[in-house]
C-alpha cells in the first residue's frame, strides 16, 4: 500500500529536487515581503502570508520526493524475510 506511492513520489529525484528549490525560493519571497510589510504597509505582510502557501507546499512536496527516493532505495535492498520461526538453528 506504502511502497508504490514512495516509488511512484520519488521516481524522479531531479524534479523534486527542482520543486524543493522553487519552493525555498518562493518561501524567501515570502519573507522578504512580511519583512517589508513590517517595516512598510501591512498589505505587503498579507502578500508574503499569501505566498507562503503555495512555497510550503513546494517545498513540501520536493522533499517528501527527495525523501521518497532515498526511501525507496533503502526498501530495496532489504533481504527477503525468512520465514523459518527456529532461532537457535
Amino acid at each position: 500500500m506504502l511502497k508504490p506511492l514512495i516509488y511512484r513520489l520519488g521516481s524522479d529525484p531531479k524534479l523534486s529536487l527542482k520543486r524543493f528549490f522553487r519552493g525555498l525560493a518562493l518561501f524567501v519571497l515570502a519573507v522578504i515581503f512580511i519583512t517589508l510589510g513590517y517595516y512598510n504597509h501591512y498589505s505587503l505582510q498579507v502578500i508574503g502570508i499569501v505566498i507562503l502557501a503555495p512555497a510550503l507546499f513546494f517545498a513540501f512536496w520536493g522533499y517528501a520526493g527527495i525523501f521518497a527516493n532515498r526511501f525507496s532505495q533503502v526498501l530495496k535492498n532489504i533481504p527477503a524475510k525468512n520465514n523459518d520461526p527456529d532461532l537457535w538453528k
